[in-house]
């Protein structure tokens, strides 16, 4: 387990000290608010452009896909960003979970386009 706050080296492994948890929650505490997630639907959006939706919540798409990219257990980052306990929801949670993170996928690859679309005309 690592407890050296400096070392980058990351552990996935839920339920440790270094998780993705327990970094959150240290962002958390560097804040002066915690993050809050906007009210969520269990699916995200699949339209082939950017939503009212997505625009609510790119934030949350930022979020998972960070948690994503460290390796966080989909457990944790259900229970973090949508407060979604998987143990109860498991179903759900795992719905949640995968298709906002399919979606925020899809934004990193296509719907940037369409911001910077939207922003030229605006």
């Amino acid at each position: 387990m690592l407890s050296n706050k400096s070392d980058n080296r990351k552990s996935h492994h839920f339920g440790e000290a270094s998780c993705y948890a327990y970094r959150h929650d240290q962002r958390v505490e560097a804040k002066a608010r915690p993050m809050t997630t906007p009210p969520f639907e269990d699916r995200a959006p699949a339209d082939d452009r950017i939503t009212a939706y997505d625009e609510r919540n790119f934030v949350t798409y930022l979020r998972i896909l960070d948690a994503a990219e460290e390796g966080a257990d989909w457990r944790e980052v259900a229970q973090i960003i949508f407060g979604l306990d998987a143990a109860v929801e498991p179903d759900r949670a795992r719905l949640v979970h995968d298709s906002h993170l399919e979606r925020a996928r899809w934004m990193t690859a296509h719907g940037y386009k369409h911001l910077l679309e939207m922003s030229r005309k605006g």
